[in-house]
């Protein structure tokens, strides 16, 4: 049976900010309801052990989230939630209680990227002060993916940065690791993909199908993370199993497409995030 190392659950696709780098998404506001989840878990149980609360949204916007997380332990999922940061204090006990929840990543480049009513002082204390409560206890990723646009602020926000964890910083694999289980990565600003981009029209590789799946709010089934808009709709997970969706035509054109890097589906022909494989 296909196995997927992670699966991406939208579980909302509403968000207390507006980041200049986020596309926003066309489809209509939607928050997975518990029973939602409950179906979405149960279809996707046998098919990967690492599930995402990520695709657009703010997971710790969801109401529910307290709910979700114990459900997703009783079916023995590993919980990897990416937050722009600004309600971590506010869901600081919920997280770190949390058995299922196995990793932060909070998106640092949010606050420069927004007109902020949160200080930056509040908010980088609030960040890291939880990834210091969490160190040796979860895994927590602080991004910094803005090299090329709105990234002024980054050298302040590492000095702030070593009054929580002080150097020597040491560079592993997965980023710079500041503290025990606390890293920090950077990267470059990339263009989401949309149909309005311009064809790449070259080989191009993808991991979506192989090691990653994406669930909408409303429970479209997209390849990958990067489809906002649904614009690949391989089937609906409320209507359909997995089974069903991965073996679609659809899927499968995808899957063997790139296998032969070839982008069948036109969104996939305007992603500049392919280039990086």
């Amino acid at each position: 049976m296909k196995r997927f190392a992670k699966v991406y659950i939208e579980i909302s696709n509403i968000c207390n900010l507006k980041c200049s780098f986020c596309p926003g998404t066309t489809r209509k506001p939607k928050r997975m309801n518990i029973d939602e989840f409950k179906t979405v878990l149960n279809k996707i149980k046998d098919y990967t052990d690492y599930i995402y609360f990520h695709l657009l949204g703010e997971p710790l916007c969801h109401p529910d989230l307290e709910a979700f997380l114990s459900l997703a332990e009783e079916m023995n999922f590993k919980v990897i939630i990416t937050t722009n940061g600004t309600l971590i204090e506010k869901c600081k006990d919920i997280l770190l209680k949390s058995n299922s929840h196995y990793k932060t990543v909070i998106s640092l480049h949010s606050f420069e990227a927004n007109d902020n009513k949160i200080s930056f002082e509040k908010y980088l204390d609030d960040c890291f002060s939880y990834a210091k409560s969490a160190e040796n206890k979860k895994i927590v990723v602080l991004r910094l993916w803005n090299n090329g646009g709105k990234d002024s602020m980054n050298d302040e926000i590492l000095n702030v940065l070593e009054n929580y964890f002080e150097k020597p910083w040491v560079e592993e694999r997965n980023g710079i690791r500041i503290g025990e289980k606390i890293y920090i990565q950077f990267g470059d600003k990339f263009d989401w993909p949309t149909l309005e981009n311009d064809s790449i029209n070259e080989n191009v590789f993808c991991y979506g199908l192989r090691d990653q799946i994406g669930i909408l709010a409303d429970g479209t089934v997209v390849p990958c993370c990067l489809d906002s808009n649904g614009d690949i709709n391989l089937g609906n997970i409320f209507e359909k199993d997995m089974k069903e969706i991965i073996n679609s035509q659809k899927a499968q054109n995808i899957y063997n497409g790139f296998s032969n890097r070839i982008a069948c589906e036109e969104l996939c022909k305007r992603c500049s995030f392919v280039r990086k494989f």
